[in-house]
């Protein structure tokens, strides 16, 4: 296994519990056993605690299951004839099956100051830890992107006290995902909780004195202040070694349904995976920590030539202030939206349909209609829109 995040550790252990008896060998890049990311930008943000319960394994499980983990171990490259990763020392080990889990890595900004000392991204154990130390009353943060990652920060800043201003260049957060009615939840959000959230601005540059990070200017000119400034522009999937490899690579490693590149003896999971979804009918590259959880069994039984579970639909969950969701399915902003209950006090369902069949179902502070959403998207029925906006209808009832 080439990676050492929820991805990897999920699929030695699949692997082990498929039956599995031969020499399994888990390389990591960092220093940390494999762990779980969202509490970096959430609890362990927040705190500096809970870290323990984010690693996926202990050292002790392990060696229990007889797995070689190699952590602070870099993967240089792959050697495909031979069958045999090669790493920065220049050790060579050989494969009978590889997985390649390398994960993503933050967008980097291409201006000017965007090496000055105070500019950060969070991916890592330690980018949580450098974030949370600007996260107190009088520091000024500024983020740069209105995505997912961007809003848990300005939330877990503005509820530290600091000043945070996000900027955005599309006229509201998330909506590329979320589409503007249910985008404008959110912006509504950020903006009671004394966010400055500024759309439709582009970053012309980081400025700085001394080295050290001091605002952001912007394209009409303005500058605003930063004692801190957070990079969320998205991820990109770490594909270096794939390419090196000869495999073929479209935002991520090309893979079929079951994860397996076009090297039969090479497999990819996580978020550098981009492969064929059955009931989604294309391929999807879905970053999130669900997405790490449940594929790897589905990739760890066909490493086995066995039959694996059929595929999850993404998934995924955030939580702002007192705002929690969670999102079903994969919709376009161009489909149409249907809420269920009250949009203005954040208490609702959202539907995305094209041609009257349910794509995706997002459910705020409404809690235990998981299942019933996943039912309504896997039905591909067409609903009676009248009904699914009515709290009264149970979802069970329109498939």
């Amino acid at each position: 296994m080439v990676g050492g995040g929820l991805a990897g550790a999920k699929a030695v252990e699949a692997l082990r519990d498929k039956g599995f008896e031969g020499r399994l060998v888990l390389f990591a890049g960092e220093d940390h056993l494999p762990y779980e990311r969202p509490p970096l930008s959430k609890d362990y943000l927040k705190t500096g605690e809970g870290l323990d319960n984010a690693f996926v394994h202990d050292r002790d499980w392990y060696a229990a299951h007889d797995v070689d983990v190699r952590t602070g171990t870099v993967v240089a490259a792959l050697d495909r004839d031979a069958h045999e990763v090669v790493t920065e020392g220049g050790e060579r080990l050989h494969w009978d099956r590889l997985l390649l889990a390398t994960g993503s890595s933050p967008r980097r900004l291409t201006l000017p100051g965007a090496d000055l000392d105070g500019v950060l991204s969070l991916r890592t154990i330690e980018d949580s830890d450098r974030l949370r130390e600007a996260l107190r009353p009088g520091q000024r943060l500024v983020l740069i992107g209105g995505g997912w990652i961007g809003l848990e920060v300005a939330a877990a800043a503005r509820e530290a006290g600091a000043d945070v201003t996000v900027l955005e260049t599309l006229d509201l957060p998330l909506v590329r995902v979320l589409g503007p009615t249910v985008a404008q939840v959110f912006a509504d959000l950020h903006r009671e909780h004394g966010v400055d959230l500024r759309t439709g601005v582009s970053v012309e540059e980081i400025t700085g004195e001394d080295g050290r990070v001091a605002g952001v200017r912007l394209g009409d000119g303005t500058t605003v202040p930063a004692d801190t400034v957070v990079v969320g522009i998205g991820a990109a999937p770490n594909v270096g070694l794939a390419q090196g490899a000869g495999l073929e690579v479209d935002n991520g490693v090309l893979a079929d349904a079951v994860g397996r590149t076009s090297d039969p003896d090479v497999f990819v999971a996580g978020d550098v995976a981009n492969v064929e979804h059955p009931f989604l009918g294309r391929r999807v590259r879905v970053e999130h920590w669900a997405n790490a959880l449940d594929q790897p069994a589905l990739v760890a039984a066909a490493m086995l030539d066995q039959q694996g579970p059929e595929p999850q639909l993404p998934f995924f969950f955030s939580d702002q202030y007192d705002l929690g969701l969670e999102y079903h399915g994969l919709g376009s902003p161009d489909d149409e939206v249907v809420v269920r209950g009250d949009l203005a006090g954040r208490e609702f369902l959202a539907f995305w349909l094209r041609d009257g069949v349910v794509t995706a179902g997002m459910n705020v502070n409404v809690w235990d209609v998981g299942d019933a959403v996943k039912g309504l998207i896997r039905s591909r029925t067409r609903v009676d829109r009248a009904k699914l906006a009515d709290a009264d209808v149970p979802l069970e009832n329109l498939t």
